[in-house]
């Protein structure tokens, strides 16, 4: 199996296709392809971040400066497993972060369509500095977000049925491919 998929190599129907988890690093587009896909199929969307917000009162960024790196890395998995335990159909982006631990990995890959959202570095940075609650990006959030892709990639890679490069595409335009994937095939 190639370690880099896009979806012309992932031929096998999704186990769980009611229910699709975005992953991808910040400013991949995760809450823009969710929320076109809970209009295009009229499913809930879940956003990760939301439910570690609903959970300890503090944005990822707070917990990170108020609680350390583990302490928010627990409260993503966390809101990780409350969004994939919601009875399908439903939209759920995962926490960039999520996918450093293989028991996320495993979770992901269990709960129903995998969608990775890409960009390159630069047009990560561009649009996750924007956004208050983005941890990580203080001093040089480009170099960091190389580092940071480098790392990653290949687990995202690992988990994903799908891949989807959103600087090619828009997000109404990511959800309408998502749901092609999500359509019987002949």
């Amino acid at each position: 199996m190639p370690l880099h998929k896009t979806a012309a190599d992932v031929h096998a129907p999704a186990t769980h296709p009611a229910r699709v988890v975005l992953v991808g690093m910040m400013g991949s587009g995760k809450s823009s392809v969710g929320r076109a896909l809970r209009e295009r199929t009229g499913w809930p969307f879940v956003d990760n971040d939301r439910l570690v917000e609903r959970a300890t009162g503090l944005m990822a960024r707070e917990l990170l400066q108020d609680r350390g790196a583990e302490a928010m890395r627990r409260a993503e998995s966390d809101a990780l497993r409350a969004g994939v335990g919601i009875e399908p159909p439903v939209v759920v982006s995962a926490a960039a972060g999520t996918i450093l631990d293989a028991s996320n990995r495993a979770l992901i890959v269990d709960a129903g369509l995998v969608v990775w959202l890409r960009a390159p570095a630069e047009a990560l940075a561009a649009r996750s500095v924007r956004a208050i609650h983005r941890p990580w990006l203080d001093d040089d959030p480009v170099r960091w977000l190389e580092r940071t892709l480098a790392e990653r990639e290949p687990l995202y890679a690992s988990v994903a049925d799908v891949e989807i490069d959103t600087t090619v595409v828009s997000a109404k335009e990511a959800a309408e491919l998502i749901v092609d994937r999500l359509s019987p095939r002949d």
